[in-house]
C-alpha cells in the first residue's frame, strides 16, 4: 500500500472549496441562462455527455422531472457523429456536459441541436473549450484544475450547476438556500468514515443500489469501484435489483445503497434489508434499515443535495479502497484524462 497522498485525495478535499468557487463565480452566467429558459419555456430536456458526466445528467433528469416537471432524457451523441442524424428538437433545453469540452461527438450533437433550434447549454470546466464555444450559453464550473484521472470535483461542481440553474430557472428558493449551504456539509460529508464498507470490499464482484436522484449517484459509485479499484460493480434500481440480478447474491457480497431523505428511502431500506437476509453485506445511507449497516452521511436539510453529500463520502471511500488494492486511483490502465469519441 502507498503511503503517498494521491492527487484524488487531494481532489475530494478540495470539493468544498470547489463549490464554494462556483458559488462565488457562478451566479451571473447561471442567472443569465436561467432568464434564457425561462423565457424559452421549453416543453422538455435533454442531455448530452458521457461517463461521469453522463451520470451527472441523470441526476438532473431527476431534478428537471421533480422540480420543473419537464422530462429529461439522454440522447445518443453518435446519432449525429456517427449517423449524420440532425435531430429536431425545437422545443428543448439541452444540457451539454463535458469537464473538458473537447469530445467531438458532445460537441457535433451540440452543435446540431442548437442548429434545430434548441437552447443549449455547456456545463464544463473548460469556458475555452469547443463545446462552450458553439453551446448558446456556457456554465463554467470553476473546478480548478484536476489532475487525477478518475473525476471527483469535477463531477460535484457540473451537478452543482445544473442543478442551481434548475433552481434558478424555477424560482425555489428552498432549494437555492440548500445549495448556498453545500460547501459546508460537503467539508463534513469528507470526514464522514465508510472505512467499514471499504473493509467488505473483497476485490469480487459487487453492487451499488440507488433510487431516483440516488440512483445517479449509485451509477457514478459503480464506475468508479471499476475505473479506480478494478472491481466490476454493477449499478441498479433498488426497484429492479430482485427482478434477476439479485440471483448473484451470496453471502457475503458486497452491496453498497444510496438513499436520501427523500420518498424513496424506505424502499431503499427495505430492499437493503431483503440482501442482507439473503447473506449479502449492504451497507447504506437510508435510515430506518434493521438488518442492512447503516453508513454515516451528512444530510442537507433538503432532499435533492443529500445525494450530493454522498457520493462525496463515497468518493473518500473508494479512493480508500484503491490504494489498499496497491492500485493508483490517479492513473487506472487503459484510461487518460480526456477522451475525445467520434
Amino acid at each position: 500500500m502507498s503511503t503517498e497522498t494521491t492527487k484524488m485525495r487531494v481532489e475530494i478535499l478540495e470539493i468544498p472549496d470547489a463549490i464554494s468557487r462556483l458559488l462565488t463565480k457562478g451566479g451571473d452566467a447561471i442567472a443569465a441562462a436561467a432568464k434564457r429558459a425561462r423565457e424559452a419555456d421549453p416543453r422538455y430536456l435533454i442531455s448530452v455527455a458521457r461517463g461521469s458526466s453522463d451520470h451527472a445528467c441523470t441526476y438532473l433528469k431527476y431534478a428537471s422531472e421533480l422540480i420543473l416537471r419537464r422530462p429529461m432524457a439522454s440522447v445518443g451523441p453518435s446519432v449525429n457523429s456517427i449517423y449524420g442524424v440532425d435531430l429536431d428538437a425545437p422545443d428543448a433545453l439541452c444540457l451539454s456536459v463535458s469537464q473538458s469540452g473537447q469530445s467531438p461527438d458532445i460537441v457535433r450533437m451540440t452543435e446540431s441541436l442548437r442548429r434545430s433550434g434548441a437552447l443549449t447549454v455547456a456545463i464544463t470546466n473548460n469556458d475555452g473549450s469547443r463545446l462552450a464555444k458553439i453551446a448558446g450559453a456556457t456554465l463554467p464550473i470553476h473546478a480548478g484544475p484536476e489532475l487525477s484521472v478518475a473525476a471527483t470535483k469535477t463531477f460535484v461542481t457540473s451537478v452543482v450547476a445544473g442543478l442551481w440553474l434548475i433552481a434558478e430557472i424555477k424560482g425555489d428558493a428552498d432549494l437555492a438556500a440548500a445549495i448556498r449551504a453545500l460547501p459546508e456539509n460537503l467539508s463534513a460529508a469528507t470526514r464522514c468514515d465508510w472505512s467499514d464498507a471499504a473493509a467488505a470490499i473483497d476485490g469480487s464482484s459487487l453492487f451499488t443500489l440507488g433510487r431516483g436522484p440516488s440512483w445517479a449517484m449509485s451509477n457514478e459509485a459503480a464506475l468508479k469501484f471499476k475505473e479506480t479499484c478494478m472491481i466490476h460493480a454493477e449499478s441498479y434500481s433498488s426497484a429492479e435489483v430482485l427482478h434477476g440480478p439479485v440471483s448473484i447474491v451470496g453471502q457475503s457480497f458486497p452491496v453498497i445503497a444510496f438513499a436520501a431523505a427523500d420518498p424513496a428511502e424506505a424502499s431503499v431500506a427495505e430492499i437493503s434489508d431483503v440482501l442482507a437476509h439473503k447473506g449479502a453485506r449492504v451497507f447504506t445511507t437510508a435510515r430506518g434499515a434493521k438488518k442492512a449497516h447503516e453508513l454515516p452521511c451528512i444530510r442537507t436539510g433538503h432532499w435533492l443535495t443529500d445525494p450530493i453529500t454522498a457520493i462525496v463520502s463515497f468518493y473518500g471511500m473508494v479512493e480508500a479502497v484503491a490504494t489498499g488494492r496497491g492500485i493508483n486511483p490517479d492513473a487506472p490502465r487503459h484510461l487518460k484524462k480526456v477522451t475525445e469519441t467520434i
